[in-house]
């Protein structure tokens, strides 16, 4: 059989489809990190792969065999639905008319810049079009920055988000009427026609998929399976009904992206649903878009037509700026808010890069063009997070009025009499404070059990101890009734040790398809506060990303906080707990409410530490601490020992060593996003792999 094989040749073909995938998969798990690591994006890693593997390499990759050109197709369509799905509609609603305001001035500004660096390079109106097309989408990969930097509340950047819409879908329409008319003969009917078939199509696909997801999804409730194959299904869908149209394939995946964005939410499928572009599809584009690239002619395009890449990267460096400076005529922002909206406009990565990548295939543009658009991404990807987190960090953080606004009518609705005075005992909030603790192993869940009871005893509340069988078809399942006995002795030996502080506790055995559901019901059903849970499961491996994890379905499904705990010493021997504030929004407060809880009821104190950027200006730096010192004392915060602030680059090594002195950190739980279809880092993620002392990671209802 291995002779057969060996003798039919196809198996060792560097060129097989098994080969190739192979090769891109060693690709996407190595090269990204590495360049990260020396500050350049991952995606540059992927396109200097493709580069060094194709034909002007190694030629071990063909970009024109079927299973390259199957795979980037999937990854062009996944990226442009994946750049949609990430638009914060609830921003954008809140400040729609500026972001529409915005987005127009861009749009102008670009179309008009790319019609001109069109046509000064000789080429018809048609191209120069596409030009525009090109220079008005912009990736918001800055949106990390800003949000770590904690300046997400200001209005430039909400306006800067929202504006991502218009510029987006407007540039796709260029492309869409550019490719239009390539294709035939020109006639105002027939550009009227065309119009006029995107709106229904658009329409159709925005209107249609949302109200079908709406419905899929309210009818399938938890099954996440079936969920992802219907958003699946929708974007690849609208991508083959926009060829119906004449229309690119990443037009109809951008507006499917748009229509399920409500239905999706921030919910887990979400998460599963950008996890496998991300990694797989996205990152595959990219290596393709490497492979197309003609090392001879990108390396004239650098020297001999060196005139024509300066003027698509000026063109789009000035007609950004340009399109921001008349945001600030129009809406009076301070220069460090305008510079900032103009280095998140900034970065041409993913959109501009699909749009160059049509227009090449349809023979719009050459190869010196598609060339200058890739170093136009090169020098934007680069040059625009580098801009945005210089600028960003000189914008003022949230005042201490707004913060207090924000924050104090939420006390009552979380923690319990002791912490912070009821308001009158009416609706959901009447009754004692009330803990569900989830109970798997009696052995490793016994300092959990214990932290609960001594957070219950603080609240004068009660703890209600959860063990939970899985269901079977037959409920006198030889295997579901010893299940049963063993959860009844679980919540027993809790019984036992809430007795020690003669805490009440109610225990539940619980019958249920899968744990996640258990608990989040268990907890809506006993109106509970808080739900701790143990660390008993891997989430941060790739299965976990795919399959997702009980921690991480109740934290999404949970109607009240969840506190997930990694103890590796008694609660009694908690004594100095660290607790890291990034800025000064509601969620962040509240964590610090919960430290604050927690130290009471284990007699501990609390140090608060934000790790702020060198670049940060002094008095941005001092009047944080104020602010955060105004909360501590406005709350009566009194286990609050210390407030720390450091100027470093690197946050995650500071806390590391910080934590070093502490018996336990206290985390907020944060989604992960992508930007660009690239998975960004998570400095939650890396601290919980790596941190070697006790870890609770407090997360809120999903909103």
């Amino acid at each position: 059989m291995v002779l057969a094989a060996v003798e039919h040749g196809e198996s060792l073909s560097l060129h097989s489809p098994l080969i190739s995938l192979t090769i891109l998969l060693l690709v996407v798990l190595t090269l990204p990190p590495l360049f990260e690591r020396i500050k350049l994006p991952g995606l540059v890693g992927l396109l200097f792969a493709g580069v060094v593997l194709g034909k002007s390499g190694l030629a071990v990759l063909n970009a024109e065999t079927e299973t390259m050109e199957l795979l980037a197709e999937i990854g062009k369509i996944y990226l442009m639905f994946v750049i949609a799905l990430e638009i914060d509609l609830a921003r954008f609603r809140k400040t729609r008319t500026r972001s529409l305001g915005f987005g127009l001035f861009i749009f102008v500004s670009s179309l008009a810049a790319g019609l001109l660096v069109g046509r000064l390079l000789g080429f018809g109106w048609n191209t120069a079009l596409l030009m525009g097309a090109v220079f008005a989408p912009h990736t918001l990969l800055g949106y990390p920055i800003v949000n770590r930097l904690g300046v997400m509340g200001n209005e430039a950047i909400t306006v800067t988000i929202g504006a991502t819409i218009f510029t987006d879908i407007l540039g796709l329409l260029l492309l869409a009427i550019s490719v239009s008319i390539h294709a035939g003969e020109f006639s105002l009917f027939s550009l009227v026609a065309q119009i006029l078939a995107l709106a229904i199509y658009a329409a159709t696909v925005l209107f249609g998929l949302d109200w079908a997801g709406k419905l899929y999804f309210r009818r399938t409730g938890d099954e996440q399976g079936n969920q992802f194959v219907f958003v699946l299904l929708a974007v690849f869908l609208a991508a083959a009904g926009a060829q119906l149209v004449n229309v690119e394939r990443i037009v109809g995946a951008f507006l499917a992206g748009l229509a399920v964005n409500d239905v999706l939410g921030e919910g887990p499928v979400k998460e599963k649903v950008e996890f496998v572009g991300s990694v797989l599809f996205i990152p595959f584009f990219f290596v393709h878009v490497g492979l197309l690239v003609d090392l001879p002619v990108f390396i004239s395009s650098l020297t001999s037509s060196l005139g024509i890449t300066l003027a698509i990267v000026s063109g789009v460096v000035i007609s950004k700026f340009l399109g921001t400076y008349l945001a600030k005529l129009m809406y009076r922002y301070s220069w460090h808010e305008i510079l900032t909206m103009w280095s998140l406009c900034l970065p041409h990565v993913a959109a501009p890069l699909a749009a160059a990548i049509v227009a090449r295939e349809v023979g719009l543009i050459d190869e010196t063009i598609f060339n200058g658009v890739i170093v136009l991404m090169l020098v934007t990807a680069i040059a625009g997070p580098i801009a945005t987190k210089a600028f960003a960090s000189q914008l003022a953080v949230p005042s201490e009025t707004a913060i207090l606004k924000s924050t104090v009518p939420l006390e009552p609705e979380v923690w319990g009499q002791n912490n912070k005075p009821h308001p009158p005992t009416e609706g959901l909030h009447s009754h004692a404070f009330t803990i569900v603790v989830p109970i798997f192993n009696p052995r490793s869940d016994q300092h959990l059990v214990e932290t609960a009871v001594l957070l219950a005893y603080h609240e004068a509340g009660k703890i209600v101890p959860l063990a939970i069988s899985r269901a079977y078809a037959h409920m006198d399942d030889p295997i579901l009734v010893d299940d049963l006995k063993k959860c009844q002795l679980m919540v027993q030996e809790a019984n036992d040790i809430s007795q020690t502080l003669s805490v009440k506790a109610n225990p539940i055995v619980r019958i249920a398809d899968d744990e996640a559901t258990g608990i989040s019901h268990t907890a809506r059903e006993q109106n509970a506060n808080l739900v701790v849970m143990g660390w008993n499961e891997d989430t941060t491996g790739v299965r976990a990303r795919l399959f997702g994890t009980t921690l991480e379905s109740v934290f999404w499904s949970s109607h009240c906080p969840v506190a997930v705990m990694r103890l590796k010493t008694e609660p009694t021997n908690i004594h100095r707990i660290l607790v890291p504030v990034r800025d000064l929004m509601p969620k962040t407060i509240r964590t610090v409410r919960f430290a604050q809880l927690f130290a009471d009821a284990h007699r501990a104190t609390v140090t608060l530490v934000h790790i702020y950027d060198r670049r940060t200006p002094k008095a941005n730096m001092l009047q944080f601490k104020k602010d955060l010192e105004a909360i501590v004392t406005h709350d009566e915060l009194k286990a609050v020992d210390r407030i720390k602030t450091i100027a470093h680059d690197n946050v995650t090594q500071t806390l590391l060593r910080l934590a070093d002195n502490f018996d336990l950190v206290i985390l907020r739980s944060m989604r992960r996003r992508t930007a660009g279809g690239l998975m960004v880092s998570d400095v939650t993620t890396q601290l919980i792999r790596e941190l070697t002392c006790s870890i609770v990671l407090f997360g809120e209802p999903h909103m």
